[in-house]
C-alpha cells in the first residue's frame, strides 16, 4: 500500500473537516423535518410526513412562494440579458475603463449585503418608490448580474469569433448574426446563467427583507415563522424543500455549463 505524502494527507483531512462543518448541519435539516416531534432532537421520536402535508394548506406560504417565483424569474431573465451585453463587451471589445467596469460589475459580490440593502432602501425611498416586489427585483439584479456575467464570459471566451465574422461576411446583419449564430451557440451558457441566477434570487434573504415591504418572499416568510416555536417543524420541512430545489437547479446549471464548454471547445 502506497501512503500519501504528509502534505496531501493534511489537505485531505482539511477538506473533510471543512465539508463536514459546512454541510453536516444542513443535512440534519431534512432528517428533523421527518421527526414526529415539535422539537428537533435525537433520537427521533418517530417518522412522519405531517409537516409536509400541512404546507399544502398554508395559504400564506403559497403567497410567499409565488412572490419568490415572480422575483426569481424576473431577476433571472433581466440579469441574464444584462449579462449577455456585459460579457460580450468584455470579451469582444477594447475600450477605456474596461478593467474598472468589470470590477464594478463584480463589486456586489465583495460588499456586505446589508450595506447594499440599506443603501438601496434609502435611495429607493428617496426616489418616492413604494417597497414591493419591483424593488426586490431591482435589488436582486445587483447580486445576480455578477454571477450571470461570470457564466457568460466563459461561454463567450470559448466561442470562436470567426463564426460571427463569417456570418457578417456572408451578408447577415449584426442582429441576424446575434439571433442565428451567437445566441444558439451560447444557449447552454444562457440556460446555465438563468438557473444560477434564479437559484441565487430564490435563496436571497437580506435584500428581500429590507425591500419587500408587505409582499414577503419565501426566505422572509421563513424568517417570520421562526419567531413561533410551534411553527419550527413546518419551517424545517419548507427549508428541506428549498435545499432540494436549490441542489437540483445548481446541478442542472453545472450540467449546462459543462455542455457549453464541450460545445465551445475549439477543434483544430
Amino acid at each position: 500500500m502506497r501512503f500519501l505524502p504528509t502534505s496531501r494527507r493534511l489537505l485531505s483531512s482539511y477538506v473533510i473537516i471543512y465539508v463536514a462543518i459546512l454541510y453536516f448541519p444542513v443535512l440534519l435539516l431534512p432528517v428533523f423535518s421527518f421527526n414526529d416531534s415539535a422539537t428537533p432532537k435525537l433520537p427521533l421520536v418517530g417518522f412522519t410526513f405531517k409537516w409536509y402535508e400541512s404546507l399544502a394548506s398554508n395559504t400564506a406560504m403559497h403567497g410567499a412562494a409565488w412572490n419568490s417565483l415572480i422575483v426569481g424569474v424576473s431577476a433571472a431573465f433581466l440579469s441574464t440579458a444584462l449579462g449577455i451585453c456585459a460579457a460580450r463587451a468584455i470579451t469582444r471589445h477594447r475600450f477605456r475603463g474596461k478593467a474598472a467596469a468589470g470590477s464594478l460589475i463584480m463589486a456586489p459580490l465583495i460588499l456586505p449585503e446589508i450595506i447594499i440593502a440599506i443603501s438601496l432602501l434609502v435611495v429607493l425611498l428617496g426616489l418616492g418608490m413604494q417597497l414591493s416586489l419591483i424593488t426586490v427585483i431591482l435589488g436582486h439584479l445587483l447580486i445576480c448580474v455578477p454571477y450571470s456575467v461570470t457564466v457568460l464570459i466563459s461561454g463567450f471566451e470559448g466561442f470562436d469569433p470567426s463564426m460571427e465574422e463569417a456570418s457578417r461576411d456572408l451578408g447577415e446583419t449584426a442582429f441576424g448574426t446575434l439571433r442565428r449564430v451567437t445566441l444558439p451557440m451560447l444557449m447552454p451558457s444562457i440556460v446555465s446563467s438563468l438557473l444560477v441566477t434564479f437559484t441565487i434570487s430564490l435563496d436571497e434573504f437580506i435584500l428581500a427583507f429590507f425591500l419587500s415591504g408587505a409582499e414577503p418572499t419565501l426566505p422572509v416568510y421563513i424568517w417570520g415563522q421562526l419567531r413561533f416555536a410551534a411553527k419550527l417543524p413546518n419551517v424545517l420541512a419548507l427549508g428541506s424543500i428549498l435545499i432540494a430545489a436549490s441542489l437540483v437547479l445548481l446541478t442542472a446549471a453545472e450540467m449546462f455549463r459543462r455542455r457549453a464548454e464541450r460545445k465551445m471547445a475549439v477543434r483544430p
